[in-house]
């Protein structure tokens, strides 16, 4: 069977997410930036922040270990959105072709809940998609089974190998994959393109 549905990850399918855009103005030493964000801000440090933790709770304990760096692990949420440059190249074209075509649209992000009402202010993009799941809205992240199931049940309970789902995460894709989702994995909207078109949904 062939995904009749579309599901989007957001950061680095829709959105052009990266971390670095920000501390690249704030640490311009490579070196430095680099090690802040492998192993101050890390990526395990901010999936906090996506299963439902708030900046004003998770900066403080790390603020304590490393206060020579307070300025820059608290513009992780008070300068999120400069992490951010628009719409990945060639994504927004292929939403609007989905949508000519009657494709349902969905997504299902980790992200965290307080960010999710500027995402709608500056990126009026995602108000396409029928509903988003934000992580931090249920306390649940990618790859957990558990975010998937419950990405379904909004959906209105396809079954799996009805959703095409897109995400720019091995790991993810991976967790899909278990589960029964189509899948792609996302390196370039041309990629998608041709993967849409092989699912029959361009």
């Amino acid at each position: 069977m062939t995904g009749r549905i579309a599901l989007f990850d957001l950061g680095r399918v829709v959105l052009d997410w990266e971390p670095a855009r920000l501390y690249s103005r704030l640490l311009p030493d490579a070196d430095e930036r680099e090690r802040f964000l492998s192993e101050i801000c890390s990526m395990a440090w901010h999936t906090r922040h996506d299963a439902g933790v708030s900046f004003a709770d998770n900066a403080p304990p790390l603020i304590a270990q490393y206060p020579q760096y307070e300025a820059e692990i608290r513009a992780w949420g008070g300068r999120w959105i400069e992490m951010f440059d628009g719409y990945i190249d060639g994504t927004p074209d292929l939403i609007d072709r989905l949508e000519a075509r009657g494709v349902p649209l969905y997504a299902l992000s980790n992200m965290p809940s307080e960010t999710w009402p500027l995402m709608r202010e500056h990126f009026p993009l995602v108000e396409r998609f029928r509903r988003t799941v934000v992580s931090g809205d249920i306390g649940l992240v990618k790859p957990d089974p558990a975010i998937f199931a419950h990405t379904l049940d909004v959906m209105g309970g396809p079954a799996p190998d009805e959703v095409f789902f897109i995400d720019d995460s091995e790991k993810n894709i991976t967790a899909a994959d278990a589960l029964g989702f189509r899948t792609h994995h996302f390196r370039s909207a041309d990629g998608l393109e041709a993967a849409l078109k092989a699912e029959g949904l361009l």
